[in-house]
C-alpha cells in the first residue's frame, strides 16, 4: 500500500500588512510561494493555513496536519512578548500573530513536528515565554549587520554571514558542518530564549539564529531562509523535518 505523504500546515499572513500595499483594499491571505514548493519537494503535502478567528475551526485544520512550518514575514507584536511597541518595530500582523501563536502552542503541548524559519523562529521563541529585540542594530552594541532585505536590492540567496552550529544539535547533524554561511534578512531576533529551548546556532555578533527543543520530537528554528538558498542546504533543513512528520502520523 503506497503511504501517504505528511501534510504540512504553512499560515499564510495578510497581504495589506506587507509594506508597499494600500489599505482599503478587501482583506487578502498571502504567503511566498518557496516555501510551499520546498516542502513538496522533499516529500510533504503543504497546506495553506487561514488567518481564521474561529478557535474552533483552526484546531480542525491543525488536527488534520501532520506537521506545522512557520515561514517568514513581517515583524511581531511587542505586546505578544509584553512590551510596548517603539518606532524600531516595522509593519505587523496581529492576526498572523493569533494564529501562528495558537498552532504553536498546540504542537509543542502535544509533540507535533515544527519547524521555524526567519519570523518562525521568533513566533516559537515567543510562544515558549521568549522576548525579541524589536531591532538588532539599534539595541546591540556589537551587531553586524542582519538587513540584507531584496527591498533594498540584494537578492535572496546573498550569503551575508556565518553561523556556529551547536555540537550534536539536530541542525548540525543535518548539514554536516559546525560552520555555514547563510542569508539574512531580518532586523528583529532572539533576546531572551523561550523556556525549554537551547541554542543550535549563532552568529558571529552572538544573536541566537538556531533554536530547538531536546524535550520535543522535533522543534527547530532558523533564522535564516534556507527555503532561498541552494537546493541541497534547503533539503538539508527541510528534509528531516519532513521524516518526522511522516513517522510521527497517527
Amino acid at each position: 500500500m503506497k503511504l501517504r505523504r505528511p501534510v504540512i500546515g504553512i499560515p499564510t499572513q495578510t497581504l495589506q500588512a506587507m509594506d508597499g500595499i494600500p489599505e482599503g483594499l478587501p482583506l487578502s491571505w498571502v504567503m511566498n510561494q518557496r516555501y510551499y514548493l520546498v516542502a513538496a519537494a522533499v516529500g510533504g503535502v503543504p497546506w495553506m493555513i487561514p488567518l481564521i478567528e474561529d478557535l474552533a475551526t483552526l484546531r480542525e485544520i491543525y488536527d488534520r496536519l501532520d506537521g506545522v512550518l512557520l515561514a517568514g514575514g513581517v515583524d511581531m507584536n511587542p505586546a505578544t512578548y509584553g512590551e510596548t511597541r517603539t518606532p524600531l518595530c516595522g509593519a505587523i500582523d496581529p492576526a498572523r500573530d493569533q494564529v501562528e501563536l495558537q498552532l504553536t502552542r498546540w504542537a509543542v503541548a502535544e509533540g507535533k513536528p515544527i519547524l521555524g524559519i526567519c519570523r518562525g523562529l521568533q513566533v516559537i521563541n515567543v510562544a515558549m515565554g521568549g522576548s525579541l529585540f524589536q531591532d538588532v542594530a539599534a539595541e546591540c552594541d556589537d551587531a553586524i549587520k542582519h538587513d540584507y532585505f531584496p527591498t533594498a536590492g540584494w537578492q535572496r540567496d546573498h550569503l551575508a554571514h556565518d553561523v556556529t552550529l551547536t555540537q550534536d544539535a539536530r541542525l548540525e547533524q543535518a548539514l554536516g558542518a559546525r560552520r555555514i554561511a547563510v542569508n539574512s534578512m531580518h532586523h528583529q531576533g532572539i533576546d531572551r530564549l523561550g523556556e525549554g529551548l537551547r541554542v543550535a546556532a549563532i552568529a558571529p555578533d552572538g544573536l541566537i539564529e538556531g533554536i530547538e527543543s531536546p524535550h520535543h520530537p522535533y522543534l527547530v528554528a532558523v533564522q535564516w531562509h534556507p527555503e532561498s538558498m541552494a537546493t541541497d542546504h534547503s533539503f538539508r533543513i527541510l528534509k528531516p523535518f519532513i521524516e518526522v512528520c511522516s513517522n510521527s502520523r497517527t
